[in-house]
């Protein structure tokens, strides 16, 4: 049985980032999905980055390869899904995830995107899909009706 996206926990949210939208650049994804990936993403990557350079400095080549490879296997398995998160995050605010390169203006470009990653989504559908949080329910507008 398939768990609601109330119920996940932070593992749930990286490992469907990860096995489930794997390179799914189209779709809209909400702050919980995003954060909760990179959360965890920092989690299983930085021991080995610490293992390596904790071999290096111990001059343990041995550990020090093993750490290093290891973390950028890793890296490099989550660079896909981590480009394809934020530009579905980047489409939640109804943004182009081409909008994803003005993190490269130096100083200014990643504060805005980091803002931009933070700030929550549109309510209602966009040009990208549906509201990732309240995908039951489609509001409806009745602009005719007047009230007194």
């Amino acid at each position: 049985m398939e768990k609601h996206e109330s119920d996940y926990n932070m593992l749930d949210w990286w490992k469907k980032v990860v096995l489930k939208n794997y390179a799914n650049f189209s779709g809209r994804a909400r702050r919980a999905e995003y954060w909760y990936f990179a959360l965890c993403n920092f989690l299983i990557i930085i021991p080995f980055y610490i293992m390596g350079i904790a071999g290096a400095a111990s001059e343990s080549t041995g550990l020090s390869i093993l750490g290093l490879s290891v973390y950028g296997l890793v890296a490099l398995a989550t660079l896909v899904p981590g480009l394809a998160v934020t530009v579905r995050r980047l489409h939640d605010l109804n943004k182009s995830g081409w909008y994803y390169f003005i993190g490269l203006i130096p100083l200014v470009g990643p504060i805005i995107l980091l803002v931009w990653l933070f700030t929550d989504g549109d309510r209602f559908s966009n040009n990208y899909g549906d509201d990732p949080k309240n995908f039951d329910a489609t509001p409806e507008f009745d602009f005719e009706t007047k009230t007194h």
